[in-house]
């Protein structure tokens, strides 16, 4: 195995410090691009909601980098309070003796039953549906993101189901974790008519800022990333703005996931796309400029030149 030089080293000795729990895996944690990596994916939600996740194919030198580090030859890994504690086969083992609770401080409980809502309308909507399917039932699934995935289908042994009147909803047990408190409506709305969840326990998702909001945020010293191309930065910018470039992307990998960050571009889906994310990597106060720089030059500097 490769020696690891001293700036690499000392770049993975800061990622491992940044959560209590952290992954280093072949894609992200919404897409995982190898069945190891969504195996310890899918054990970790057992236990954890939160973990600091790297995606080590789009970084060469953190892939080869962290194998010398550990001296462990295999991706995924995970670190615990900054120690490594293993890869896929060692966590499975782990998983299934009971160790990997000890680990990482937290039980693996059969869940509570969640407290749930079902609106009359919602229950007679699900009622007609699957008024001709005696032998299924209605599922809810809850990913870590707090996406939901509300289906009909078989049921399982290790189902939680809970009675909603006339209706019963069935989570796997890890998606219970993530229900109590949420009410299932159906509505009729702007974007049209359909089944509308709310979830109290979701986390917060990228927030829209405005230009004008942006200048009083620039002016308190706020930390906004510009995800333009350099030249693109050459024609118009920001004063006060940061460049995402690979030192800035490492600057953000050693921020506490409570820090605030705000990310524009020229119009505002580039950022949109960078501000995302930047959740999904743990961050809990992610803002997106709307309109960029465009609708800065246009509504709060116009000495900032159009392109």
């Amino acid at each position: 195995m490769s020696e690891l030089d001293p700036q690499t080293r000392a770049r993975i000795e800061a990622l491992v410090a940044v959560d209590e729990v952290v992954l280093f895996m072949k894609g992200g944690r919404g897409a995982p691009q190898c069945g190891f990596s969504a195996q310890v994916l899918e054990i970790l939600d057992d236990y954890v909601d939160r973990f600091a996740v790297f995606d080590v194919l789009a970084d060469e030198g953190l892939r080869e980098g962290v194998k010398a580090f550990s001296e462990w030859p295999t991706i995924p890994q995970l670190y615990v309070k900054g120690e490594f504690v293993g890869g896929a086969d060692i966590l499975a083992q782990m998983h299934a003796s009971g160790e990997l609770s000890q680990v990482l401080g937290a039980r693996r409980e059969a869940p509570a039953q969640p407290k749930v809502e079902v609106s009359e309308t919602a229950a007679a909507q699900i009622e007609a549906a699957m008024a001709d399917l005696p032998d299924d039932v209605l599922r809810l699934a809850i990913d870590y993101r707090y996406h939901n995935d509300l289906s009909i289908g078989p049921a399982e042994e290790d189902d939680v189901v809970v009675e909603c009147g006339p209706i019963a909803v069935h989570f796997d047990p890890t998606s219970a974790k993530r229900a109590d408190g949420l009410r299932l409506d159906f509505v009729t709305n702007a974007q049209g008519t359909g089944f509308k969840i709310d979830n109290p326990n979701a986390p917060p998702a990228v927030q829209d800022m405005s230009v004008e909001t942006l200048a009083e945020r620039l002016r308190a010293g706020a930390r906004v990333y510009d995800v333009r191309t350099p030249e693109e930065r050459d024609q118009a910018c920001i004063e006060g703005t940061l460049l995402y470039d690979e030192d800035a992307q490492r600057e953000i990998e050693r921020l506490s996931r409570d820090t605030p960050l705000i990310f524009h571009c020229h119009h505002g889906g580039r950022s949109a796309a960078a501000a995302e994310h930047h959740t999904r990597l743990g961050f809990v106060e992610v803002y997106n400029v709307v309109g960029g720089i465009d609708a800065w030059s246009q509504r709060v500097d116009p000495t900032t030149p159009r392109y």
